[in-house]
């Protein structure tokens, strides 16, 4: 399997969000490495939780999803599935 998942960066000082969208064939061992900030990209987060992911039979399809989501609409699909949980951080 092939998994495109997207993480929530939070930088406590800066009180800087980010998502991250990225694709790995090994999502627990990616999320590790993100959290250990063995990872260039988000190694400035200290908070660092994966929010969604999609699992796909093919490498290429996962890689097309990946570029799929970090585009606006993308970005906005992101935020609209995970509403429920995004709202439940506010209360």
């Amino acid at each position: 399997m092939h998994y495109t998942y997207v993480l929530k960066c939070v930088d406590s000082n800066s009180k800087r969000v980010i998502f991250y969208v990225g694709v790995t064939d090994n999502l627990q061992k990616r999320i590790k490495e993100h959290q250990s900030e063995n990872t260039k990209t988000t190694k400035s987060f200290d908070i660092i939780e994966l929010v969604y992911y999609e699992a796909c039979l093919n490498k290429t399809d996962a890689y097309v999803r990946e570029k799929q989501l970090k585009t606006g609409f993308g970005r906005g699909y992101i935020r609209r599935r995970i509403s429920n949980y995004l709202k439940g951080k506010r209360e």
